[in-house]
């Protein structure tokens, strides 16, 4: 049996367009519309999940799916630098934005470290490597870093090297407790599945 997992990132908001850790806030208008315009292209799906977090769910909603919240998806906890931005923080602590940035195992912000993400997303995927058919996720950009990287048995260190741009989509098949990664499709490219 072959198990796909199609994850989409949110789509564009202010947060992500002025460098701020994720503030709770909406996405923009513009990323909104993004969405709607492409929300017929996605492939059918037997479930359909998403990120707890308020630009997950817009942009479901905008896609026209119906996505069930997963905890094990949430995006990264950084702690007290939520709402921040990444130059605010690095003014105010830059020896603990370089330990985060460098070490996967670090959390100086009293969160979650990477390390601790890319293991919790890759218990979720030995569990979506038993279902069947596939699994639409629209997650949180870290979410979809974290599950390449367990996925590949990439080192953690290898975290802040992937690029998740606004709406695209990063697709995981496998079987036998193997994984191969299909990734840079925007959804408006997408072929009938």
């Amino acid at each position: 049996m072959t198990s796909r997992v199609l994850f989409v990132s949110p789509a564009m908001s202010v947060a992500l367009r002025q460098a701020r850790f994720d503030d709770g806030g909406s996405i923009d208008d513009a990323g909104a519309a993004r969405a709607r315009s492409v929300a017929g292209s996605l492939p059918s799906a037997v479930r359909v999940l998403m990120s707890s977090g308020v630009r997950c769910r817009e942009t479901a909603a905008a896609l026209g799916l119906d996505a069930v919240p997963v905890p094990e998806l949430a995006g990264l906890d950084v702690g007290r630098w939520r709402g921040r931005t990444l130059e605010e923080v690095g003014a105010a602590e830059p020896e603990a934005v370089g330990r985060w940035l460098t070490d996967p195992g670090c959390a100086p912000h009293g969160g979650e470290s990477v390390r601790d993400l890319c293991a919790r997303v890759g218990r979720w995927l030995v569990d979506a490597q038993g279902l069947e058919g596939r699994t639409l996720a629209v997650v949180e950009p870290e979410v979809v870093r974290a599950a390449v990287v367990d996925a590949l048995g990439m080192p953690a260190s290898l975290f802040w090297r992937l690029d998740v741009p606004p709406l695209s989509l990063t697709e995981l098949s496998g079987r036998a407790g193997r994984w191969n990664l299909r990734l840079g499709r925007p959804p408006g490219a997408l072929e009938a599945e």
